[in-house]
């Protein structure tokens, strides 16, 4: 008899999810909404140890905001602009070079310093106080910052720029000519010396240092691949391309040592983007893609990361942290 209303239930429970599938949807995702106003959350940087779950995001205002757990939700923790005032930048989007622009973020765990890239102001560094963040490199010539990855043992950062990004007005022409000022940057904070890996990149959107620091990948959202450029070895300071994919941006390195890459596929019928998040390991093979359409439609994402068994998806078109429980 217990056989039977089990097998009932199963029933019940399948035949909800065939009618009704926007149920199992929802509940493999959920939304974590910024505070009134805050827009564009690029990029997502956790804190140290799996416990707490607390982390980082930067918005379209200049700020960075820290989570706290749903209870407490999203607080002010500190802002990039020099000369930012609350009263002046809260809730903007069009005030980037007085209030600051943070894309990319990533901590440095033993020092627990939040490394930060600045659309206008390059690579800046935030203490475990927050408040103003600390210009460290005008990214070399004074280009603008986008991604940034620490490698945890040296505690070495690799950050990329390009040019087109301190004037969002540039961005289509650079997409339609292929522009190829983008570089890959090396911050020494023992020397305190920038160093230009790489020159000539097309819109180097995302970087991550492998688990052993031998090679970093680097994705270019202009020319659509993924490289993979060698700091150490045999092969140090020479690259390969390992992928291409459309518009591939931020890359994060999991725990297990692969990664997770933000990037689109081509809807076929209409031939526009899709978002979705890849995950690869360091010779470019894709073994996993999350179609993220359903909450997304064709807005793009800027980044994936896994944590706790759950992917966390950052976009600047959006008003919320994406989570997706996979």
């Amino acid at each position: 008899m217990a056989y039977i209303v089990s097998l009932t239930k199963l029933m019940t429970i399948f035949l909800i999810l065939i009618c009704f599938p926007s149920m199992l949807l929802s509940q493999s995702f959920r939304s974590l909404q910024l505070p009134p106003n805050a827009t564009g959350p690029e990029s997502i940087a956790f804190e140290s140890g799996p416990i707490t779950g607390r982390f980082y995001v930067g918005v379209a205002d200049g700020r960075i905001l820290q989570y706290n757990g749903p209870r407490d939700g999203f607080r002010d923790f500190g802002f990039t602009g020099p000369n930012r005032s609350k009263r002046v930048c809260d809730g903007t989007t069009g005030l980037g070079p007085i209030c600051g622009r943070p894309l990319g973020l990533a901590f440095h765990y033993s020092s627990n310093k939040l490394y930060i890239c600045d659309r206008y102001l390059g690579l800046m560094v935030l203490g475990s106080a927050g408040k103003q963040a600390t210009q460290v490199s005008a990214a070399a010539d004074g280009q603008p910052c986008k991604a940034v990855d620490v490698h945890q043992l040296t505690g070495n950062v690799l950050f990329t720029d390009f040019g087109f990004l301190r004037d969002p007005r540039n961005a289509s022409n650079a997409l339609n000519t292929n522009d190829s000022k983008g570089r890959l940057l090396m911050y020494e904070p023992s020397t305190d010396r920038v160093t230009v890996l790489m020159k000539n990149l097309s819109g180097p959107a995302g970087v991550a240092v492998s688990q052993d620091g031998t090679y970093a990948l680097v994705s270019n959202f202009i020319s659509n691949n993924t490289i993979r450029f060698w700091l150490r070895g045999p092969r140090a300071n020479t690259y390969d391309s390992i992928n291409f994919q459309e518009r591939p941006d931020d890359i994060k390195r999991t725990v297990l040592g692969d990664f997770w890459r933000a990037a689109a596929t081509v809807k076929q019928q209409t031939q526009s983007l899709v978002p979705v998040g890849q995950r690869m390991n360091g010779f470019g093979r894709v073994y996993r893609t999350v179609n993220f359409e359903p909450w997304y439609e064709n807005q793009l994402i800027s980044e994936v990361q896994e944590f706790g068994g759950e992917l966390y998806v950052g976009s600047r078109f959006t008003t919320f942290v994406g989570v997706y429980r996979f």
